[in-house]
């Protein structure tokens, strides 16, 4: 199984399912369900300087984060599809 080692201020996240039903019970298809921007942190990179700045990680591994629906780089490894984002990217941490 590979891993994925994110470098300076990146970090690999993966995203939660998608709600299978509504809130009232009904089952949803799969084209009708829309995957929430809530993600999972997996790796993070070890900051350090980028672009002439000091970056420290704020994240941690296991943390649920927000980040825009069109942020990151989509990969898929091992038939899991994880998004590579910077740090800066994230807009909050859900606790």
């Amino acid at each position: 199984m590979m891993k994925l080692r994110p470098l300076a201020d990146r970090v690999v996240l993966v995203q939660n399912a998608a709600e299978e039903r509504t809130s009232s019970g009904i089952f949803l298809t799969a084209a009708a369900q829309e995957k929430p921007e809530v993600y999972q942190v997996c790796e993070v990179g070890p900051g350090g300087v980028v672009d002439g700045n000091e970056v420290v990680m704020t994240v941690e591994v296991g943390q649920k984060v927000l980040v825009g629906k069109y942020t990151g780089t989509k990969v898929k490894l091992d038939d899991v599809e994880y998004t590579i984002v910077r740090q800066n990217d994230i807009l909050a941490v859900i606790e």
